[in-house]
């Protein structure tokens, strides 16, 4: 597989405490550095002081009208431009497909779609703006690069990777803030998993902030069991890192997949998809099942409802250990999941 390391950069990174900031600083960044990279927006809030303040030449404001958005920044990037398109996740992978389709996608051209107040992350303001589905949508997409960070630390490295990745991306993130979860080194490499911990039983893969979070937690109370997990980061959904995918299944038991997605089409399709034609193993999902959300809470707590949880993914793990009769789950000793 062909991968592609980020542009050198300086050693100190913003340390917000939301992947959302930390994109727009980054972003901020690399402006001033390249008058190349432009900053689309869609009245997402922020931008204008923040962006177009300093860098008003490089900044357009395109209102809550994301097909235009879309196709905007198709034609300037045909110019040379290496716009960052602004928008929610939902409206993106939706209300913008068919320009994102044909007017970036067929064309391969550079726009980098930073899609925030994805999965459930947006759990205040109902289904109308959840992105279930935007991962299936993008990854579906020829030429779409796709990602989606685990912390703030990591969204750094990774929108300036992006910057100057061929063709164009889709960065999926959050909205609210995270705790760090140590993604990774200072090194970002753009479809090769992260390995955030060794363990020769089950793999956890796990892609974006809650999801890794929900997944190292869990490995640590598996731990405790006398069960070890290998927890993997895979920050990028396609081109999907396939080398590690298969080391994990051919060393443990099976994978378990963890997101802030629909179980149809996101990590968990892709994951499943790929081991069943490179190594056959056993995968179990856990994602947000095929419905909708409409249930008020919060992020943490609507993805519980929906499935998505550290207690889910411990079941989902030792599921995956029934058939290893060496192995005791922590249910069989005595803890309640």
């Amino acid at each position: 597989m062909t991968t592609t390391r980020e542009r050198d950069a300086p050693a100190r990174a913003p340390a917000p405490d939301s992947d959302r900031a930390a994109y727009r600083a980054t972003l901020l960044e690399l402006a001033r550095a390249d008058g190349r990279v432009w900053c689309l927006d869609s009245d997402m809030g922020g931008l204008e002081r923040q962006f177009e303040a300093e860098l008003p030449g490089q900044y357009v404001d395109l209102g809550i009208a994301e097909a235009n958005l879309i196709t905007v920044a198709a034609a300037v990037a045909s110019t040379g431009v290496l716009p960052f398109v602004n928008t929610m996740a939902a409206f993106a992978s939706a209300r913008a497909l068919e320009q994102v389709k044909i007017d970036v996608a067929y064309h391969a051209l550079p726009v980098r779609i930073v899609g925030t107040h994805s999965g459930l992350s947006a759990a205040h303001l109902g289904p109308t703006h959840h992105a279930q589905q935007d991962l299936a949508i993008m990854r579906g997409l020829p030429n779409m690069t796709v990602m989606t960070p685990a912390d703030p630390a990591e969204t750094v490295r990774m929108v300036r990777a992006a910057a100057y990745l061929p063709g164009p991306v889709y960065i999926r993130l959050g909205r609210n803030p995270t705790p760090p979860v140590n993604a990774g080194d200072d090194g970002f490499t753009v479809g090769r998993a992260v390995r955030l911990r060794a363990g020769g039983d089950v793999t956890i893969v796990a892609a974006g902030a809650l999801p890794v979070r929900f997944a190292l937690d869990a490995a640590r109370r598996l731990a405790a069991a006398g069960i070890e997990a290998c927890v993997l980061n895979m920050h990028t959904i396609k081109p999907l890192d396939v080398a590690a995918l298969v080391e994990a299944a051919e060393t443990t038991a099976g994978v378990v997949t963890v997101e802030d997605h629909s179980v149809l089409g996101g990590l968990g399709g892709a994951v499943a998809e790929t081991l069943a034609e490179h190594h056959p193993a056993r995968v179990v999902r856990v994602g947000v099942g095929d419905a909708f959300c409409s249930r008020p809470g919060s992020h943490e707590e609507q993805l519980a409802q929906c499935g998505v949880s550290r207690d889910h993914v411990v079941r989902a793990a030792e599921s995956v250990l029934r058939g290893r009769p060496d192995v005791r789950t922590s249910t069989e000793q005595g803890e309640s999941p």
